[in-house]
């Protein structure tokens, strides 16, 4: 069974850090797309970041650029999305998910085939 599973979610002040982890079953990371994604409360889903594992080429939403990083550890078959200098617009529900597809690069708003159930980060004061 295909399965998504993210977690390390939760509240933390503005600048502060959070890693959130996507864990994998049911299938392998290694040559596949996979990315986060966030819905904010009346806003719609949008790309944060997305990492490609053919090339190992990663892509960012200008919003995080220089703030978020993705990474994967494939014997863990996990990826990671390490946020530091986190602001309250941050806030929402983030999603893990992947593209069964082998490409080299990806786009932030990537067609996913499969999403875990979502985490919450809250950013405030």
């Amino acid at each position: 069974q295909l399965q998504l599973v993210e977690s390390g979610g939760g509240l933390v002040q503005p600048g502060g850090s959070l890693r959130l982890s996507c864990a994998a079953s049911g299938f392998t990371l290694d040559y596949y797309v996979i990315g986060w994604f966030r819905q904010a409360p009346g806003n719609e889903r949008e790309g944060v970041s997305c990492s490609s594992g053919k090339s190992g080429s990663t892509n960012y939403a200008d919003s995080v650029k220089g703030r978020f990083t993705i990474s994967r550890d494939n014997a863990k078959n996990t990826v990671y999305l390490q946020m530091n200098s986190l602001k309250p617009e941050d806030t929402a529900v983030y999603y893990c998910a992947v593209d069964f597809t082998v490409q080299f690069m990806c786009a932030i708003d990537f067609q996913a085939d499969d999403w875990g159930q979502g985490t919450q980060v809250t950013v405030s004061s």
